[in-house]
């Protein structure tokens, strides 16, 4: 085959000046994308050099140096004096990080000999260590002296995972009797780190409010964080401090509390489990709300134990409960005025005359007073200050309960009041409308009779009773508030004055005219207090029962006595303040431990302090002591009786603790007592209602 036709081709041939040409072509192409290549190295260097310059400093710089965020000092809770409730102190402490350590044991050795913690607090943080999360502080210990605080700062290169911080840790100077007012801070749960993201959450020594207004008023409270730079070595050795951005403190937060009147009630209040609310009738502003026996919320903030925690639940006075918000009672007797008042503005006139025998038949049925023998002839003056259940049963008779609820309610009764507390139950005041939407039934008179003496379908909480005495002592329609700058108007109730000074008079009455709460008159040359007493039953009471005699609380368990209540206000002709006390199962059993004895001490205390101070003194050692001194004897006798928990799992910190308010052992026991009040209501139905078997206001 021809060379000039091989493969369907002629061959082709190449000069020199054409392979010059084509060699110079690709070298351009080559240079050409080297020199790009170069610009972009070039630019991408001096974009790092220049633009980046600061990150890339930061990055380098933290090899070398560390920053860790100091938690911000928290604002103060302070009363209306500028007195702390809730302040700082200056704490040194020591954490563990979990995920930082490399021995344990070896660590927690090291820490033990520094230290000198004993064996069991080096079990306790084992076990804390188990149940933590890589990222979460454990506390090895709080409240450190600067010695040993410095000795463990010496040694951090030997001791990686353990974070010591010097910072503020929040007081309660008053323990106990601020605990439902405040609430208390902790550590951030894991919740709320997921939610978040926050490093402050799990910052060592930051806490944030739990409950009550630490937790409600977290925001003003907090501050910002600060951040501290030192420089380290390699290994981790300290080896100067650098600039320190300071924290911003939280803003404080005053309250219209009278820190020092809010302490003496909680004292006064003894070895009840109950609650008082004091207001000022000038304003609405709340003096006191004590709710007790209550837990220590300095005991809280450090981390308490699981045994603690079990010992507070299993208290059958449920101090994790703020009875003030959370407590719901029939008013008894203590709505007498109220229902007074409400007969005036229906047209009774105050000296219309019931006949009281002891009795009242009505229908079938025969409605029963708390005094057997009857009380006699009774007007509207003598029926409250007697207490005398025929008078109101007559006159809910014949007025009819509809025209009564409206009244309860403007006085406060069911009310929700604008306060910064998560946890209010505002209870029931009953009338035909309401019973049809609930349980699709008439409303009958039993109910009336029933609700006029305050039992039946009526529900209350303390603060609702002390707004109801605080706009019958005022006749303005007070609003209680507990932050000086939420302080809310008021305006006249909508009410004849006449009226107002009528219900009164009758207050007066019951405690300076032969009524039934004469145990609180006053005994300040001058002064005088007026005053409405209250029983309030949990429990049925027979006909067969009454027929024979009904059993006396003090031989019923603690459980099945009677409520104690009782509301007032003070000075009688010029009033100032109002206080409502409610004591649980009380009894009436105890006279230095009753409502009356305790509502005249909290009124007072504030028209006489020495002499109220000098009255506690002489009836709280009869109690077992003080507060404190009762708490630590409680203490010990539960932690000597509580074999069954072991040792390890007893004092492992309790972190997944509920709020108190929001306890299983609060809503256990708030759901015992409504079932209790339906089912005493639902039995007027079945002629065993309180009205029908007859009251025991007698053992007031």
């Amino acid at each position: 085959m021809n060379r000039e036709v091989r493969m369907g081709r002629p061959d082709r041939m190449i000069t020199e000046a054409q392979q010059t040409y084509s060699f110079s072509r690709r070298a351009l192409v080559l240079g050409g994308g080297q020199a790009v290549i170069g610009l972009l190295l070039a630019g991408r260097m001096t974009w790092i050099a220049v633009a980046e310059n600061e990150h890339y400093s930061l990055l380098s710089e933290s090899n070398r140096v560390n920053m860790t965020l100091v938690p911000p000092r928290r604002g103060w809770i302070v009363d209306r004096h500028g007195v702390p409730i809730a302040n700082n102190r200056t704490d040194f402490r020591v954490d563990l990080i979990p995920d930082r350590l490399e021995n344990k044991e070896h660590t927690l050795g090291l820490l033990r000999e520094i230290l000198g913690l004993p064996p069991e607090e080096v079990d306790r943080i084992m076990t804390d260590l188990k149940h933590a999360q890589g990222f979460q502080p454990v506390q090895v210990i709080e409240n450190l002296d600067l010695e040993r605080f410095a000795a463990v700062s010496v040694r951090l290169p030997e001791l990686p995972g353990v974070a010591p911080s010097r910072g503020f840790a929040r007081s309660y100077p008053a323990g106990a009797a601020v605990a439902h007012l405040t609430g208390y801070v902790g550590a951030a749960s894991v919740e709320q780190y997921k939610a978040t993201k926050d490093p402050l959450m799990v910052t060592p020594g930051f806490k944030l409010g739990k409950d009550g207004l630490e937790k409600t008023l977290e925001q003003q409270l907090r501050g910002r964080p600060g951040a501290k730079r030192v420089e380290v070595t390699a290994r981790g050795k300290l080896v100067k401090e650098l600039e320190t951005r300071p924290d911003v403190p939280g803003q404080n937060a005053r309250l219209t509390i009278d820190a020092s009147l809010q302490e003496y009630a909680a004292r006064r209040l003894g070895t009840n489990s109950g609650s008082a609310v004091v207001i000022d009738v000038a304003t609405g502003e709340m003096l006191a709300m004590v709710s007790m026996p209550a837990y220590d919320p300095n005991s809280f903030s450090d981390g308490i134990s699981h045994l603690e925690w079990k010992m507070l639940s299993d208290n059958d006075h449920v101090p994790l409960m703020n009875k003030v918000l959370q407590g719901l009672y029939p008013p008894g007797s203590t709505v007498k005025p109220m229902n007074a008042l409400a007969l005036l503005e229906a047209g009774v006139q105050p000296n219309q005359v019931v006949h009281c025998t002891g009795a009242l038949k009505v229908g079938n049925g025969t409605f029963h007073c708390w005094k057997r023998g009857g009380h006699g002839p009774v007007d509207m003056r003598r029926g409250v200050a007697q207490s005398c259940d025929i008078y109101f049963y007559q006159m809910a008779r014949d007025v009819g309960y509809d025209r009564i609820a409206p009244i309860a309610r403007r006085l406060g009764l069911g009310q929700k009041f604008e306060l910064p507390f998560n946890s209010q139950r505002y209870g029931t005041v009953p009338d035909a409308a309401w019973k049809e939407k609930r349980y699709k039934a008439d409303w009958t008179v039993a109910d009336s009779l029933n609700a006029s003496i305050g039992q039946g379908y009526v529900l209350a909480n303390p603060l609702q009773l002390a707004v109801m005495a605080s706009r019958l002592a005022s006749g303005r329609s007070l609003k209680p508030s507990i932050l000086m700058n939420q302080i809310h108007p008021a305006d006249p109730l909508p009410m004849d004055p006449a009226h107002l000074a009528i219900v009164r008079d009758a207050m007066f009455a019951v405690v300076n005219d032969g009524g039934t709460g004469g145990a609180a008159r006053l005994e300040i040359p001058g002064m005088t207090i007026s005053a409405k007493t209250g029983t309030a039953q949990v429990r049925r009471i027979t006909m067969a029962e009454r027929a024979t005699g009904v059993i006396k609380n003090a031989a019923l368990p603690f459980k099945m006595r009677d409520h104690a209540l009782f509301i007032c206000f003070a000075p009688s002709d010029k009033p100032r303040y109002a206080a409502a006390v409610v004591l649980e199962h009380n009894g009436h059993t105890v006279r230095n431990l009753d409502t009356p004895g305790i509502g005249r001490d909290i009124m007072t205390y504030l028209l006489d302090r020495e002499r109220a101070l000098k009255s506690l003194a002489e009836v709280e050692p009869t109690w077992g002591g003080d507060i404190k001194t009762r708490m630590a004897a409680e203490s010990a006798a539960y932690r000597a009786a509580a074999n069954a928990p072991p040792p390890i799992a007893a004092a492992q910190t309790e972190t997944d603790a509920d709020a108190p308010t929001d306890a299983p052992a609060v809503s256990n026991a708030t759901n015992a007592a409504d079932a209790t009040a339906e089912a005493l209501a639902n039995a007027t139905a079945h002629g065993d209602g309180v009205a029908q078997t007859g009251s025991t206001e007698d053992e007031r």
